[in-house]
């Protein structure tokens, strides 16, 4: 009886309502069938076209794996790995990305290099002096880098204007720019150390010197055209850099850094050397122009004494400065009448200066080219100036 009350009751019962449970899964699919999708801002790479790992990656996603994740998470995943497996699986790893290798990407505006100098710098941070000089071996073989920097050195300046532009990149985005003052002094001596000090300034150009609009190297314009303090900082500010820290530098020397500053300017024109050590300021100015009148060469040093004074006249610097200067490097003569030599030798300088300007306006028949009166007239001016000053600082001292 039971049973069949049972059957009887399961016929006439009506079922219940059946109610839909609404899963947090349909609705983010109804969410996205309605919400219209935002334009997505994408990073085109250098190798973009051809074989790049980065096509039309979301710009915040590439700088959010660069920036944060990927250099700190492969640092933690390889805690307790050697420094030399960690090295061979970033080589395997790097070696699949043409835009973290040297002239394998050719793409204007690459983030590669630059996400390969904040990659590294995450990865070694707090690592000791000996692992990061297994670091720079590890990228000289990984890039090939020491062949590279020698076909560009040894070379005509100019011509492998894609090679040199490529080192400067890699070199400035992955070992110099990202770094602290300390740590960019080490990659950077690691870079010169290998080359004789010719090609050492020569380097030093490709890596600092100035570029041009179309971004090769104004190896010709530094010899025929004047340029500007902006173009020329960043080389003075690795030359102040080098200069400042002699002391904690082997192999390197005072007698080192004039060689190298004297093949580096050998060919410049005169207001480009000038505007440059102005920029590096008195400390390295002195040591130069000393070094040079204490040798013997007193032609030399005035020429650019001169000429760094027109510098400062045309653009607005302090004269007293170059006054103190040339004080100092008097005072380093013992005797008086190689003191008296060198004032001679700098009054003299200005007279063969500025009849080198007449002689330009006049046998060129450029009376119409203001720009020469100009410097004409600040030349002028800026030896009235000096004069005055330097006779002020005398009555001053009396």
């Amino acid at each position: 009886m039971w049973t069949h009350t049972a059957q009887r009751s399961r016929r006439t019962r009506r079922p219940y309502p059946v109610r839909t449970v609404i899963t947090r899964t349909h609705t983010a699919q109804r969410s996205r069938r309605a919400r219209r999708p935002y334009p997505v801002r994408t990073v085109i790479t250098r190798s973009q076209g051809n074989t790049s790992c980065f096509q039309r990656l979301p710009a915040e996603v590439f700088h959010m794996i660069l920036d944060r994740l990927s250099g700190l998470l492969f640092k933690r995943c390889t805690l307790l790995l050697p420094t030399e497996d960690r090295l061979t699986f970033t080589s395997s790893m790097f070696s699949q990305i043409p835009c973290f290798k040297l002239e394998e990407c050719t793409a204007a505006g690459c983030l590669g290099f630059y996400g390969y100098g904040v990659f590294l710098k995450t990865m070694i941070s707090g690592w000791g002096e000996v692992e990061w000089h297994r670091v720079f071996n590890f990228l000289c073989s990984f890039t090939n880098l020491l062949p590279k920097i020698k076909m560009a050195v040894t070379g005509t300046p100019g011509v492998s204007c894609s090679l040199e532009l490529q080192l400067r990149l890699f070199c400035r985005q992955v070992l110099l720019d990202p770094w602290s003052s300390k740590d960019t002094l080490f990659w950077l001596t690691k870079i010169l150390k290998p080359w004789p000090m010719v090609l050492q300034a020569r380097l030093l150009f490709i890596l600092y010197g100035p570029l041009l609009p179309d971004s090769t190297l104004a190896w010709q314009g530094m010899e025929e055209r004047e340029m500007s303090h902006s173009a020329l900082g960043h080389m003075a500010g690795v030359i102040v850099l080098l200069y400042s820290n002699l002391d904690h530098l082997t192999d390197w020397t005072t007698d080192t850094m004039q060689t190298i500053l004297e093949e580096l300017i050998d060919v410049w024109h005169m207001e480009n050397v000038a505007r440059l050590f102005v920029l590096c300021g008195s400390t390295v100015c002195y040591s130069f122009l000393a070094n040079k009148a204490h040798n013997g060469q007193l032609l030399e040093a005035s020429r650019l004494i001169v000429h760094i004074i027109l510098v400062c006249e045309m653009d607005g610097y302090c004269m007293n400065e170059v006054v103190k200067m040339v004080h100092q490097v008097c005072q380093g003569f013992n005797n008086t009448s190689v003191r008296l030599a060198f004032i001679q030798s700098l009054e003299d300088m200005f007279s063969e200066v500025t009849m080198e300007l007449i002689e330009i306006v006049t046998e060129g028949n450029h009376y119409e080219d203001m720009g020469l009166f100009q410097d004409l007239w600040s030349l002028l001016k800026s030896r009235a100036h000096f004069h005055a000053k330097f006779l002020h600082m005398f009555l001053q001292n009396e």
